[in-house]
């Protein structure tokens, strides 16, 4: 438990998106190992080789993903796109729509001309608002479009009580998921070398732009509060976070055990103070893969 309060200790706030919470009912289905440690009120954790469920509490209620929601997002543009080295532009009327929604940003400037690779990173990593809708508005014209792919690739991967109303994640009373379905999103993406290895990179500088001589430093705003931390038994290699008041405190995670990947999906951890979060998302998942670790020997 000492390792588990020094990594929190250790811990730096990431990027954060502006999104509600949803009515949140706890299961019957809450499994096996130490349950009553958890503070979130989703948890979903999966062997990816074997698709094992090593744990799972109230995995199939409704909760808001927040920027969790920017894994859809980054993987119906990957598909999309003929080449990442392909040039873009920031769309300026999301990006002002973002500016006055208080969205996370990664960065860019409006109508400043960048790499797909760019806009992936922005939105993965720094979870950017602009980056996310320009990837949108790029690839199908307008926001609206591109949230119609986002739904039907939710139905092609039978995400039975998910639904997607933008790219970013900021709040809609009709976009939710589940902790369940987005370990399922996820395990998907990863399958996908590319989103892979944007999913699983610490730090990226965007090309040199007029803008941006030096491009921009970005950061994963999960990577960057494990990377100092020693957690023994098991790596994070992996995440995308999404915090918010309203949806609470959320994180997807890859990390590996033994050899083995793993997927962590914690939602809804509660939020009371958005300028000192207690960061018990975090701790959640420390113990997940401790557990889990645990279990397995």
């Amino acid at each position: 438990m000492k390792k588990i309060k020094r990594f929190i200790q250790a811990c730096l706030l990431g990027a954060i998106i502006v999104v509600p919470i949803i009515f949140m009912i706890g299961d019957k289905h809450d499994k096996q190992i130490h349950e009553g440690e958890y503070v979130s009120p989703h948890i979903y954790m999966m062997n990816r080789k074997t698709n094992t469920i090593m744990y799972k509490k109230a995995a199939d209620t409704l909760a808001y993903p927040a920027s969790l929601t920017k894994i859809m997002t980054a993987i119906i543009a990957i598909e999309q796109i003929d080449s990442l080295s392909d040039l873009t532009k920031i769309d300026e009327n999301t990006y002002s729509a973002m500016i006055e929604a208080n969205s996370s940003m990664a960065g860019f400037s409006p109508s400043e001309e960048v790499t797909y690779a760019d806009l992936l990173y922005g939105t993965i990593l720094s979870s950017g608002g602009e980056a996310a809708n320009s990837l949108a508005v790029s690839i199908s014209g307008n926001v609206d479009h591109f949230v119609q792919l986002m739904n039907i690739k939710a139905a092609e991967l039978k995400l039975k009580n998910t639904h997607f109303m933008n790219p970013e994640g900021l709040h809609h009373e009709n976009q939710y998921t589940t902790a369940s379905d987005m370990a399922k999103l996820l395990n998907y993406a990863l399958d996908n070398e590319q989103f892979k290895k944007i999913f699983t990179t610490e730090t990226y500088i965007t090309t040199s732009t007029s803008s941006h001589p030096n491009g921009i430093y970005l950061s994963s705003t999960v990577l960057e509060q494990v990377k100092e931390a020693f957690l023994g038994n098991f790596s994070i290699i992996g995440g995308k976070s999404g915090t918010t008041y309203q949806a609470g405190q959320n994180w997807a995670t890859l990390g590996v055990i033994d050899g083995e990947e793993y997927i962590s999906i914690v939602m809804g951890a509660p939020l009371n103070d958005l300028s000192h979060p207690d960061r018990a998302q975090i701790e959640d998942t420390v113990k997940l893969y401790e557990n889990t670790w645990s279990s397995l020997q």
